[in-house]
C-alpha cells in the first residue's frame, strides 16, 4: 500500500559563492528507502541530506530530484529557489525549462505515430514532405544547399532521431549559417538539434496540426502533466523557475513562445515522473497504471487518485525505440563533429536508439538516458530497465552539471554513466564554460 509522508518544514542554508537562500522542500516517498542499482537500500533521510550537501557545495540555485523503483515513484524532492529575488522555493511541480529532454519526449510521440503508420521510420523525409524542404519559410535559406546534396534524399526519421543524419547541431554554428551534411547519413553519431526540428516539420505537415497541440493531446493532457508544454502557458506564472548563471545572477525568465521539438518544453520533476511511469508500464500490470501525483502531498481528490492511464507505447514499439541504431565511440558528445575516440563509451555499450541515449552493457543491465542543457537549465534523466529504476534531475542553474555525478552515484548508485563523454566532470564543466 502506498503511503504519503508528511511534508517537512523547509530548511535553509546559504550558498557559499552567491550567498543565496537554499530551502529544501518535500522529501516524500512511497517507502522508507530508495533501492539503489546494486540492491542496497538508502534511507530517504540520507538521500535528502546527501542532496542538500551536494547542491550546496556546487552552488546550485534550485533543483528537483525524483527516484523511481520498479517503475513507480519512490522519492521526490525539491531544493533551493525558483526565484531568488522573491525568495520563492522550488517545488516538485515547479515548471522548469527541460531543454533537450524535449527531444526524447518528442521521440516517444513519434514512436506512437510510427506504430500507427503515420511516420514510417525508414522512409526518407524528402518523400514524407509534400513540398521540397527549401520551399518552407523556416528552411528557405538554411536548407538551400542541403536539398542539392544527393545524400539528403537518404535521410530518414530514424536517422534524425538517432542523431546519425550528418547534420551539425545547428545551422547557426556553421560558417555560412546553413545546413550541411558532414558525413554519409547513418554512418556515425553527431548530435543534431536541427535534425529534430526538421522532423518536427515532417510531423506537423503529416498531421496538419502544430506540434504543441499534438503533444498536448497525445501525452501531456492524458498523463495530467499539468506543468508541461512546448510553449508558454500563463497558468504557469505562479510556479515557474527563473534561470541563473554560475554566480547566481538572473539569466532570464522561463518563457518559450515557439514550439521546438529540439528543446522548448518546460516541465517539472512531478510531470516527468508521470511520463516515465507511463513509458515504463508493462501490459501485465493491467489495462492502466496509476499516476502518482498524490505522493507529493499536493491536493488530490478521490476521483483523480484512482484514475488510471494506458502505457504510452506497446511493448514492441518500446523495444524498437530502445534498440541501438548507432554505436558511439567518440570521447565526447560535444563538440558534435569532433571524431576523437575513447574506450569509455564502448565499455558500457554506449549507443543511440530512437530519441534516447543507450547504455547496452553495464553491470546493472541496460539503460536509456537524456540530458538537457541550456542557459540556466541543466537537467538529466536515466532509467535502468532491468528493475525500472530511474533518476530525474532538473535544475535552474548553470552549476547543475557540477552536481550530477555525485548525485547519481550517491543516491541512485549509478557508477556506469560515461561521465567524460557527457562532459560532467568538474574539469570539463569549467572548460566548457570558458569555451562558450
Amino acid at each position: 500500500m502506498t503511503t504519503t509522508m508528511p511534508r517537512p518544514r523547509a530548511a535553509a542554508f546559504l550558498l557559499p559563492a552567491a550567498a543565496l537562500l537554499l530551502a529544501a522542500t518535500a522529501a516524500l516517498a512511497a517507502g522508507p528507502a530508495i533501492r539503489q542499482l546494486d540492491g542496497k537500500k538508502l534511507p530517504i533521510g540520507d538521500a535528502d541530506s546527501l542532496a542538500r550537501r551536494i547542491l550546496r557545495e556546487n552552488n546550485v540555485t534550485g533543483a528537483q530530484i525524483a527516484i523511481l523503483n520498479d517503475g513507480q515513484l519512490a522519492w521526490i524532492a525539491a531544493y533551493g529557489e525558483r526565484d531568488t529575488q522573491l525568495h520563492l522555493a522550488m517545488q516538485p511541480d515547479t515548471t522548469t525549462w527541460a531543454a533537450s529532454i524535449t527531444k526524447s519526449v518528442f521521440a516517444t510521440y513519434v514512436m506512437q505515430l510510427a506504430a500507427q503508420g503515420v511516420i514510417p521510420l525508414d522512409t526518407p523525409i524528402a518523400q514524407l514532405l509534400p513540398q521540397p524542404l527549401d520551399h518552407y519559410p523556416a528552411f528557405k535559406d538554411t536548407a538551400a544547399d542541403l536539398v542539392r546534396d544527393p545524400r539528403y534524399a537518404t535521410i530518414t526519421p530514424r536517422m534524425l532521431l538517432s542523431h546519425s543524419s550528418g547534420l551539425a547541431n545547428f545551422a547557426a554554428l556553421e560558417p555560412d549559417k546553413k545546413m550541411h551534411l558532414h558525413f554519409v547519413p547513418g554512418t556515425r553519431f553527431a548530435y543534431s538539434g536541427d535534425g529534430i526540428n526538421l522532423l518536427q516539420l515532417v510531423v506537423e505537415q503529416r498531421m496538419n496540426q502544430p506540434l504543441e497541440q499534438l503533444m498536448q493531446n497525445a501525452i501531456f493532457t492524458p498523463l495530467r502533466m499539468q506543468q508541461t508544454a512546448l510553449t508558454w502557458n500563463p497558468a504557469f506564472q505562479s510556479n515557474v523557475a527563473d534561470r541563473y548563471d554560475p554566480d547566481g545572477k538572473l539569466l532570464g525568465h522561463t518563457r518559450r513562445d515557439r514550439a521546438r521539438a529540439a528543446g522548448s518544453m518546460t516541465t517539472s520533476a512531478q510531470d516527468l515522473v508521470n511520463f516515465t511511469t507511463a513509458l515504463l508500464a508493462r501490459e501485465k500490470e493491467g489495462k492502466g497504471i496509476k499516476i502518482a501525483r498524490g505522493l507529493t502531498g499536493m491536493p488530490l481528490n478521490a476521483a483523480e487518485d484512482t484514475q488510471t492511464f494506458a502505457p504510452l507505447l506497446k511493448p514492441d514499439t518500446f523495444r524498437q525505440m530502445l534498440t541501438p541504431v548507432i554505436n558511439i565511440d567518440t570521447a565526447h558528445q560535444f563538440p558534435t563533429l569532433v571524431d576523437k575516440k575513447s574506450p569509455e563509451g564502448p565499455a558500457v555499450g554506449l549507443a543511440y536508439g530512437i530519441g534516447w541515449g543507450l547504455l547496452t552493457k553495464t553491470k546493472y543491465g541496460e539503460a536509456f538516458f537524456k540530458e538537457g542543457h541550456g542557459d540556466g537549465a541543466q537537467n538529466y534523466m536515466i532509467c535502468f530497465t532491468r528493475h525500472r529504476d530511474c533518476m530525474i534531475i532538473l535544475t535552474n542553474s548553470d552549476n547543475g552539471e557540477l552536481a550530477f555525478k555525485a548525485l547519481l552515484e550517491g543516491i541512485l548508485g549509478d557508477t556506469v554513466t560515461p561521465w567524460e563523454w557527457e562532459g560532467y566532470t568538474k574539469e570539463q564543466v569549467i572548460a566548457n564554460r570558458l569555451n562558450q
